[in-house]
């Protein structure tokens, strides 16, 4: 007697599975063009979101002194003022000094040329190739050739106006986030049950706390590197020490390069002062400063917001600045943070769930 097999259920299920497959793969590959698509508004969203946490703390002290409409007017008016501030503490002095420079540039070219003269070998290089002479014409040319930058100020004008459409839309949709975004999550943790809505209100509240301190850690930190910088340029007589200590002050935001680049960027105009006296002096205090701040102001400030391991850290530094340039370094450190709360908080809610526990290397990961 022959069985026959049945094999028509088990091709049915085969071809469901395999439907399936083909149906997430299509799915993830359209979410992700679309995400792609959308890169911009999606990025102007995470900027604004970050404000508004990161705005929270300020906001929440002065609503314990006022209505909390006043504190958010007061707080975001003086976050919109405050590039202005900057711009006309740094441009008049920029300006000046360029219109300087151009000027004054046919001068310097004939102490070059002065000074070439007094040096054996660099006369005879002058002799054969005429490198002065033509350092000379070329600056002599170059008064004339100011008007030649309308194009180039014309294109950066375009370019300010999307930067102002871009930074009112973050603003826009930063008040809007502040006024009800805490009503969404607040929403939406209570969709579950309660144990469940008390761990993620307890996990929004984490990531708000571990942002508003990053920032308040940073701020601090550039502002002591900004004073410190101010008081030494004064020692050295150096002009324009309040815009100069601005910029450090600005770049020092920048997590890991930013006190370098201050640094580079004053050196370069101590050239212009008492150099080589004043070069020396302030490469030797920048060189001090740094191995301060990143043995001793830094971890004590950031150790408390964030508690992220400097590996961690810079591998989130460079992984932000390679997606999305400064912005990203400015923003990779805190999202690092709150990726760490969240993986630390669900190990915790598994284990209060009585899920196995995880493996060694998941709890390391959570807790560097």
């Amino acid at each position: 007697m022959s069985v026959r097999v049945n094999t028509a259920g088990g091709d049915i299920g085969t071809s469901r599975v395999v439907l399936r497959a083909v149906l997430t793969v299509v799915v993830v590959v359209f979410a992700l063009w679309l995400i792609y698509l959308l890169r911009q508004p999606l990025t102007w969203i995470f900027i604004a979101a970050f404000i508004t946490v990161a705005l929270s703390g300020p906001i929440n002290f002065l609503s314990r002194r006022m209505r909390r409409g006043f504190a958010v007017a007061i707080v975001y008016v003086c976050l919109i003022l405050a590039p202005f501030a900057l711009i006309a503490l740094l441009v008049p002095p920029i300006v000046e000094q360029a219109n300087n420079l151009v000027q004054n540039l046919p001068e310097y070219a004939e102490d070059v040329t002065q000074f070439v003269n007094e040096n054996d070998r660099l006369r005879q290089l002058q002799d054969d190739y005429d490198i002065t002479g033509k350092l000379e014409e070329e600056a002599a040319k170059l008064p004339g050739r100011l008007g030649e930058a309308a194009g180039v100020l014309s294109d950066i004008g375009f370019g300010l106006v999307n930067s102002i459409f871009a930074t009112v839309t973050i603003l826009v949709l930063s008040l809007f986030m502040g006024s009800s975004g805490r009503r969404f999550l607040d929403t939406w943790a209570r969709r579950y049950p309660p144990d469940r809505e008390a761990w993620m209100r307890n996990l929004f509240e984490r990531i708000g706390n571990a942002i508003g301190n990053y920032m308040a850690g940073a701020l601090l930190q550039a502002t002591i590197a900004g004073v410190t910088s101010y008081l030494m340029l004064l020692i050295l007589g150096i002009d324009y020490a309040l815009p100069l200590a601005v910029i450090v002050f600005v770049l020092d935001l920048l997590p890991l390069v930013g006190a370098t680049l201050g640094a580079i960027v004053v050196g370069i105009v101590t050239l212009f002062s008492d150099f080589p006296v004043d070069t020396l002096i302030w490469a030797v205090f920048a060189i001090i400063y740094q191995q301060v701040e990143n043995n001793v102001i830094q971890p004590r400030i950031q150790s408390r917001a964030l508690q992220l391991d400097p590996l961690v850290v810079l591998i989130a530094v460079l992984f932000g600045s390679a997606l999305a340039g400064v912005l990203g370094a400015l923003l990779a450190i805190p999202v690092a943070a709150s990726i760490q709360i969240t993986i630390h908080e669900y190990l915790a809610l598994r284990r209060a769930d009585g899920a196995p526990p995880p493996p060694p290397e998941a709890e390391a990961a959570a807790q560097m």
